[in-house]
């Protein structure tokens, strides 16, 4: 599959390095034409601009801090009906969302570009999706079933499980969620000792 990726931080580098690893055609598209030219040195991949990343191939990763995203957008062209994966999270001081009562990112982004955006791999922190020791189930959002399956390809290939949790509709959810976690995470809190065991909570077979 040809991906490319918006972006040369720590998301862009562990999910870049490890799809170029698994086989496919990863262009990296940075603002820095020197960390972009490095990641795709060190990756066997190839570097371009950010506009360049967005018309590349099959899927498109927006992997940019959210505060840089408004800013990035009108430089990269036209995205309508590109499937584009949303892995930003706009999280502020007191991992608060910086969205508000507004529409959440994805949404945001959908609605700004026209894109067919697939919310994923914003829950985690860059260095578990380079590491397949840790395989997890990722959720996913979005309303194109052929970019879903697109993403859903691409979980698989990092050695995890997709998991479709609804539509668009349901990021801002996911997104929330997410803030939750990070502010347990960073005060020392394990968040799976919220949850007891699937049997506990699955409601009993009705009886004929």
């Amino acid at each position: 599959m040809r991906i490319g990726i918006i972006g040369t931080g720590s998301m862009a580098d562990a999910l870049g390095t490890s799809w170029a690893r698994a086989g496919h055609d990863v262009l990296f598209g940075g603002r820095s034409p020197d960390r972009a030219q490095a990641l795709a040195g060190r990756t066997g991949s190839r570097a371009g601009t950010p506009a360049e990343a967005a018309a590349f191939g099959d899927v498109t990763l927006l992997a940019l801090p959210y505060d840089a995203v408004a800013e990035v957008l009108p430089s990269l062209g036209d995205l309508r009906d590109r499937a584009l994966i949303d892995c930003t999270n706009a999280i502020g001081p007191g991992c608060t969302l910086t969205t508000g009562d507004g529409p959440g990112a994805a949404r945001s982004i959908a609605d700004a570009t026209g894109a067919r955006v697939v919310k994923a791999f914003n829950h985690l922190p860059a260095r578990l999706w380079a590491a397949p020791e840790h395989p997890t189930t990722v959720p996913l959002c979005g309303d194109d079933e052929e970019a879903l399956t697109l993403v859903g390809t691409l979980v698989r290939d990092l050695g995890h499980t997709p998991l479709t949790v609804g539509g668009l509709e349901r990021a801002a959810y996911l997104e929330t969620t997410t803030a939750f976690l990070i502010g347990l995470w960073h005060t020392g809190h394990d968040p799976r000792t919220l949850l007891p065991p699937l049997t506990a909570v699955r409601p009993e077979p009705r009886t004929p």
